[in-house]
């Protein structure tokens, strides 16, 4: 089989890459390793769409779903020192705030534009190795239905995240380096079964630890706890977790009441950057190309962003048969990639309660969030980054 663009990994940068490819007469394949059952049945809990990954969708028809049913983020709840604070994005940034909508709610609208227009997209379909990056013609070789199939192609997207075959044949080649940082501390998340006690995202800055409560659509809510790095799932019970939740999300007056808790999982707090994104014939997008603490939800928004610039750089190509952008493709990203980097260890650091931290560094950590909900200049860069800043995501 043959294509211009191999695209390895059916999450919202690959599908967002493939539809925007489509649309604009460039031939692609999608190849995913997962079932298309168990791509769409993964629940990942909402994300955070900034103004322009919204009108993006919008733009290739993929926005149905999402005008009904996200949810608008104009602010969110800060509780600190026993106090609880609004935090208004929206008036802080003249109307501009992201959009909430469950991540595998769009893998599916993806999905169904993918296969109801034809484009292939191949499930089950894992990808063993990348070769002749170097070259004209890549190759990809995959298995599926345990048969080895090759599929040849002019350029690879690797959107098969942190972990997959496109960031490893980048690395091992010697021409990209990995920029990384690790925290001493993780989030143990856990399913509410009763719906959140407000409209509005809950972050929590205790002394014993991060807190937050998500906004969660009727049935529920998801519910996350800083817990050492190294924690496993199962070393918190019930009662500690619910205990922990009362402790550090607790107002004088409104009980937390999170329901029965299910689906436990300890996510790491990392953050993570290839350094170019491109060598060759292969590009990396979203998590494959960098990865950024859950505390400031970019990583989306990132990966969204990274798929629109790909297609827009292939789209010139095949109009004027220039490589230009696709030579300023790492530079153009990375740009955004380290502001995105830098709020999100900012809004990392400042929430989370550092290990060992003595009374000194508890109260310039309270200061700090004191500033953050006052008429300060800090609050208001706070909330342009949160909302996004006009000109980081090139959709418009």
């Amino acid at each position: 089989m043959r294509t211009t663009v191999g695209i390895v990994g059916a999450g919202p940068a690959g599908l967002l890459l493939a539809r925007l490819l489509h649309r604009a007469g460039v031939d692609c394949v999608v190849l995913e390793a997962l079932s298309r059952a168990e791509l769409e049945g993964r629940p990942r809990g909402g994300v955070f769409l900034e103004q322009g990954a919204v009108d993006a969708l919008r733009a290739c028809g993929a926005a149905g779903r999402l005008d009904v049913d996200g949810v608008l983020h104009e602010g969110f709840e800060l509780r600190f020192g026993g106090r609880a604070h609004r935090f208004d994005v929206a008036g802080r940034t003249g109307g501009r705030a992201p959009t909430l909508y469950p991540r595998h709610e769009l893998v599916k609208d993806l999905i169904a534009l993918q296969l109801a227009d034809g484009a292939p997209l191949l499930f089950d379909a894992r990808v063993t190795a990348l070769e002749g990056l170097d070259g004209e013609r890549p190759l990809v070789r995959y298995s599926r239905a345990g048969e080895e199939h090759v599929l040849e192609c002019s350029y690879v997207a690797g959107c098969d995240g942190a972990d997959g075959v496109a960031r490893r044949a980048l690395l091992v080649s010697g021409a990209a380096r990995l920029h990384r940082r690790g925290y001493p501390y993780a989030w143990l998340g856990v399913s509410a079964g009763a719906p959140p006690t407000g409209d509005e995202l809950l972050l929590a800055a205790h002394d014993r630890g991060f807190a937050l409560q998500g906004v969660r659509f009727p049935e529920g809510s998801r519910l996350c706890l800083q817990v050492p790095a190294g924690t496993g799932p199962d070393d918190w019970s019930d009662a500690r977790v619910r205990e922990e939740l009362e402790v550090r999300l607790a107002v004088a007056g409104r009980p937390l009441n999170p329901g029965p808790l299910s689906d436990r999982c300890v996510v790491p707090l990392r953050g993570e950057v290839v350094e170019p994104m491109r060598h060759g014939r292969l590009l990396l997008a979203g998590d494959a190309a960098h990865v950024v603490p859950p505390t400031a939800a970019k990583g989306t928004g990132l990966a969204l962003a990274d798929a629109v610039t790909m297609a827009r750089a292939f789209a010139h190509l095949r109009r004027s048969g220039s490589t230009a952008l696709l030579d300023r493709y790492s530079e153009h990203c990375l740009r955004r990639v380290w502001q995105a980097q830098h709020f999100a260890h900012t809004m990392t650091t400042l929430l989370h309660a550092a290990p060992g931290a003595d009374a000194y560094e508890r109260r310039l950590r309270a200061s700090r969030l004191d500033r953050l909900v006052g008429p300060t200049a800090a609050a208001a860069e706070f909330a342009e980054n949160y909302a996004g800043l006009p000109g980081d995501a090139p959709f418009v």
